[in-house]
């Protein structure tokens, strides 16, 4: 199965924690049909509808969708740094 590249909106606090980090897991609804392997462009954005033209790059290392633990039909994406 080939990689898969995402494109999502990530809200300015959440997109800082991400660029210094502290938080290495996005929490998404599965609507994209995610994989360990798939790549994420994180774009900042600020509702209602302004991107502000950062964005951060990363790769699904792991990624938890038992329903014991993530309620059903979410995601736990955990992220890592990816050299393109």
């Amino acid at each position: 199965m080939s990689r898969q590249h995402h494109y999502l909106k990530i809200l300015p606090k959440h997109f800082l924690d991400v660029e210094k980090g502290v938080k290495s897991f996005e929490v998404r609804f599965n609507d994209r049909d995610y994989h360990v392997g798939d790549v994420l462009y994180l774009q900042e954005f600020v509702p209602p509808e302004t991107y502000t033209g950062r964005q951060i790059v990363r790769e699904v290392c792991y990624l938890l969708d038992d329903p014991v633990f993530v309620k059903e039909g979410y995601v736990v994406l955990g992220l890592k740094g990816i050299w393109m």
